[in-house]
This record gives structure tokens, C-alpha cells and sequence, in this order.
């Protein structure tokens, strides 16, 4: 069954969903590991796990516990470029197309696509 609507809670299973096949995926793992390591139960992983369900929740629903910048982190990271961003765009979709019906689905598409876009643009990648 896939979800119809958008809420805290299943943005979190979205959110361990997605960053568990990111963890498996030869291009941009590593990127994750660097900072974060390989063991999702981590305390490292699960504040990042927790930020980002807040920060998944403030850009699709009125939830406002966000109060980040999510940009910050990434620019002292070496070797991003234009194709790690397409690959994370691509393991987003397919978690995004396995939990949500399509219109909700959308919805997270074009607000990853608009991040992802804004990272290259802010990085100059």
C-alpha cells in the first residue's frame, strides 16, 4: 500500500528508506560515510535521520521544527559534482515511487529536484 498523504511519520520511513539504499550505492555513499559512517543506528546518523525528517516535513507539510541550512554541510565536501546530485535525485524517485501514489509523489519530486538544482547552482558545480 502506498500512502496517500503526507506525515511525519511516513516521511520517516522515507527518509530511513531512501538513506539506507544511498548507503548501498557506489557513487555517492561514500559521501555519507565520510560524515556520518556505515551504521545507520549510529547517533551520528540518527540526529541526521531525525534533521531530515524535520527538514522533509517543513518543505512538504506546515510542519516547522526545521531551522537549519541545509546547504552548510555540503561545502567542504570534496568530489561533489552535477552526477552525484542526478544519482541522489534517481534513489529518491524510485523510494518517493515505492511509498507515495504519484500525485503525492510529485510533490516530493519537484521539491528534490528544486534542492538538488539549487546545491549545483550554490556549489558552482
Amino acid at each position: 500500500m502506498q500512502y496517500q498523504t503526507i506525515t511525519k511519520k511516513n516521511i520517516r520511513v522515507m527518509v530511513d528508506r531512501f538513506y539506507s539504499s544511498v548507503l548501498k550505492d557506489d557513487l555517492i555513499a561514500d559521501f555519507f560515510i565520510e560524515k556520518l559512517g556505515d551504521e545507520m543506528i549510529s547517533d551520528e546518523w540518527q540526529h541526521h535521520l531525525n534533521l531530515l525528517t524535520d527538514f522533509w516535513a517543513s518543505m512538504t507539510t506546515a510542519d516547522n521544527s526545521y531551522n537549519g541550512t541545509p546547504i552548510k554541510p555540503h561545502l567542504d565536501m570534496q568530489g561533489l559534482n552535477r552526477e552525484s546530485f542526478q544519482r541522489w535525485l534517481e534513489l529518491f524517485s524510485q523510494t518517493i515511487d515505492k511509498l507515495y501514489e504519484e500525485e503525492t509523489a510529485n510533490i516530493f519530486k519537484t521539491r528534490g529536484e528544486m534542492i538538488a538544482n539549487n546545491f549545483i547552482k550554490q556549489l558552482k558545480l
